[in-house]
């Protein structure tokens, strides 16, 4: 769930805690082992979840939990620690505004829309909410109220450069070519990256294919180029609402919907009143929260997790999947997917296969980099609660540039409410964990 922070510096981490053990003892006394230093977003969230341990009820330090989990893009993590905020202070605006930005960037417009104006309402910084808020009627095809967002914002933050970019992009999706090209040329001429992926992304949008794919030629590598041309060539063929998720968060719809309105949102774009809702409605979005070696403690509830399908990802991990998915082989005139060019099976289905890394739910001891210091933990919750650990075996997932220790799995949300409820009354604070179907969960040797 944590699509920002996976990189290559979880196999430099795991190259370096190996290292020793492969060098004679005096070899390991006299060399240096250097290991990257986690990213800046990482660090920010470190910090908050020690300052969490500390202090668990601390509202401000729940924000910024929320906040840093925002930045890594844990998004289930950033929901847990603002819902633990809404308990202490249900009518705060900063509370209303993170939960609405967690169901933004989950590819959730309708309910952050709902968000940010109960925020709105609570007197939210208009510099800190505008931005997302502009963003969200853009993902509802209200490229009309996103603009006038964007310039309300940029009126008050001149230098906020993702406002800007987005500003451009929602010229792209409304057909305005020149408000497109002048909104981002000065950030063009800075040498702005980003500014070269959304000018990549508006001119596909307008239908310029080969003039966007020249400019992921000329600024990527050529494997991920290759990787992202083919998602290019279909964004004509998203509705609005469908672009602004593609190219702002690189949420791209599945084959079938690729030009298909989502019902909820052509309901709402015809009702006609983007700023109407004032309280969010649908499923709660998010599960319980991160925690270091030290956990902090975190009351486990029956929590409906956002669709997978839907899940958000930055712009370079959206395309990462290409050529595994399912995009069509041709599509006609218009705006909809050519049902023709698709062959349709004509048997029945196959039996559903079974994943190879199904969706599971364990118990999250801590948190960190150093397997052996997670064995080390394993041993010491194991002697404080023979009875209860005995029967499972360390387990270990990659969390951000850090990795997660769980016991399980077991059978269901019960069942790990029953364990840490059972742990808790030992003095260990431990939470439930989802790991997604997909995700590799290997035994902690």
């Amino acid at each position: 769930m944590t699509p920002l922070t996976k990189s290559l510096s979880l196999s430099l981490i795991a190259a370096a805690i190996a290292l020793p053990s492969a060098l004679s003892a005096q070899d390991a006394t006299s060399r240096a082992v250097v290991q990257p230093l986690p990213s800046p977003e990482v660090q920010r969230l470190n910090r908050a979840l020690m300052e969490l341990a500390r202090r668990p009820r601390n509202l401000l330090s729940l924000l910024e939990a929320g906040e840093a989990s925002l930045e890594v893009g844990d998004y289930d993590a950033a929901a847990g620690f603002y819902g633990r905020a809404a308990d202490l202070e249900p009518n705060d605006a900063r509370v209303k505004l993170g939960l609405g930005r967690v169901y933004l960037r989950s590819g959730r417009p309708l309910e952050a829309i709902q968000l940010f104006n109960a925020a709105n309402s609570a007197g939210a910084n208009a510099r800190d909410l505008l931005p997302d808020q502009a963003l969200a009627f853009d993902m509802v095809g209200d490229q009309q109220a996103a603009q006038a967002a964007y310039l309300r914002s940029l009126e008050l933050a001149p230098q906020n450069n993702e406002a800007r970019r987005r500003l451009a992009l929602s010229y792209a999706i409304s057909g305005d070519a020149d408000s497109f090209q002048s909104t981002l040329s000065p950030l063009l001429e800075e040498r702005d990256p980003a500014s070269f992926r959304a000018r990549a992304f508006g001119l596909a949008i307008l239908g310029e294919q080969e003039r966007a794919e020249g400019i992921v030629n000329a600024t990527m590598p050529r494997d991920l180029a290759g990787r992202i041309n083919p998602y290019l060539s279909y964004m004509p063929r998203l509705t609005a609402s469908q672009q602004a998720a593609a190219a702002n968060l690189g949420i791209f719809p599945r084959a079938a919907d690729i030009g298909r309105e989502d019902p909820r949102i052509a309901r709402f774009a015809a009702e006609g009143e983007v700023g109407s809702l004032l309280e969010p409605t649908g499923e709660p979005l998010g599960a319980p929260v991160e925690t270091t070696s030290n956990p902090v403690t975190q009351p486990v509830a029956d929590v409906v997790e956002a669709d997978p399908s839907t899940a958000t990802e930055d712009v370079a991990n959206a395309f990462a999947d290409i050529g595994e998915g399912e995009l069509p082989v041709d599509v006609g005139s218009g705006n909809a997917v050519d049902i023709a060019a698709i062959a349709v099976p004509r048997e029945a289905p196959p039996a559903p296969v079974e994943p190879e890394h199904p969706r599971r739910i364990w118990v999250q001891l801590a948190t960190g980099r150093d397997l052996n210091a997670l064995k080390f933990d394993w041993r010491r919750f194991a002697r404080r609660a023979p009875e209860l650990l005995g029967d499972f075996e360390p387990h270990t997932t990659p969390w951000g540039q850090a990795n997660r220790l769980l016991a399980g799995p077991v059978a269901d949300r019960a069942a790990a409410r029953e364990l840490v409820n059972a742990l808790s009354a030992k003095g260990l604070d431990t939470f439930a964990y989802t790991s997604p179907e997909g995700t590799e969960i290997q035994e902690l040797d």
